[in-house]
């Protein structure tokens, strides 16, 4: 999940998918705005076929917490 969450990123905020970590911040450190992450819950969502939950969405803010809801949304 981590790979891919690095390439979706990486394709969207023109960045080198190998250089995310997953303790970087969405925002501060990888350069995002309000609407790349909202584009990027939207691809994740079209990608694995699932409805992101608003209040989950909002808690988001490193790498890692995109894959560890990715994670819990899909057992």
């Amino acid at each position: 999940m981590f790979e891919k969450v690095c390439k979706m990123l990486g394709e969207q905020l023109n960045v080198a998918p190998e250089s995310i970590r997953p303790e970087q911040e969405v925002v501060k450190d990888l350069g995002a705005d309000s609407l790349d992450v909202v584009e990027l819950m939207m691809a994740l969502e079209d990608e694995y076929g699932i409805t992101l939950p608003e209040g989950e969405v909002e808690n988001v803010k490193t790498v890692q917490d995109i894959v560890d809801m990715m994670n819990k949304i899909q057992k």
